[in-house]
């Protein structure tokens, strides 16, 4: 949890989870390691207590805002303030965690900066699913309608087995998929049986790609049907790889972030 514009946001998808599922929420705030540190130009590190004093400031104003905002909830929690390295210490308490609820402010096409780079750690690297709540500040509606993107591969799968939980509250479920040539894909009505030995009776839509299988595409059409069915939230695989430290997100990924208006709910 850092000060940033979506901290209510994320703050109250977390909250409207955790009340649907009688779950326990864990606000984690990590303090960059680096933000204590400063470097010369010949190589010395120094701590500057101006900046120590104004983060300690700023840390102690988020903690008591959260905390006053969390006790008047019906929710169990709890606050843990960290300082080190960010996905390092995201990922170490995700690993007994359900869910990680984290923000993507702004949907940013271009793909630079901090927040992009953080989603790209926890994505390859946590295998705990991240909810990626909405940039608008709307809370989720965990009893909604859930759209499952399915494309048939590992990752989804993985992303429809971390979410069984919400999807079985869910008030409807409709499985997507784009009609692609995978030779490892598993067919849409394979998941419709999983699906159904957890009590989710799920609609298939199918919609043919007509030549154009382009991540484009097939984010646009998404969006498209999510926005049509007033989604709730997208459960969809989460494609990305390390290229020399630096995350780069597969294409269809890429464009459900730069342009989903809905909650995202993604696994690796």
């Amino acid at each position: 949890m850092q000060s940033d514009k979506s901290v209510d946001s994320r703050l109250e998808t977390a909250l409207s989870l955790a009340r649907s599922c009688d779950a326990h929420v864990t606000c984690l705030h990590v303090t960059p390691i680096e933000a204590y540190v400063a470097f010369d130009s010949f190589g010395g590190v120094f701590v500057m207590n101006e900046v120590i004093q104004s983060i300690e400031e700023e840390e102690k104003a988020l903690r008591a805002r959260v905390e006053g905002e969390l006790r008047n909830e019906d929710v169990p929690w709890d606050y843990i303030g960290v300082t080190g390295n960010v996905p390092a210490q995201i990922i170490s308490y995700a690993a007994l965690a359900d869910l990680v609820v984290t923000g993507r402010v702004p949907r940013r096409g271009d793909f630079q900066g901090p927040a992009i780079s953080l989603l790209g750690d926890l994505l390859h690297s946590a295998r705990t699913p991240l909810f990626i709540a909405a940039d608008e500040g709307v809370p989720v509606d965990p009893m909604g309608t859930a759209i499952i993107a399915w494309d048939g591969s590992y990752e989804a799968a993985n992303a429809v087995r971390g979410s069984i939980g919400l999807l079985e509250i869910a008030s409807q479920v409709r499985v997507l998929q784009v009609k692609e040539e995978k030779d490892k894909a598993f067919p849409g009505t394979k998941l419709m049986k999983f699906l159904s030995r957890h009590e989710i009776h799920a609609e298939l839509v199918e919609v043919a790609s007509a030549g154009d299988s382009s991540p484009q595409f097939i984010a646009g059409s998404i969006i498209a049907h999510a926005q049509k069915a007033n989604a709730a939230y997208v459960v969809a695989g989460g494609y990305n790889h390390s290229r020399i430290g630096e995350y780069v997100f597969g294409g269809v990924t890429r464009s459900l972030l730069a342009a989903c208006p809905v909650p995202l709910l993604m696994a690796h």
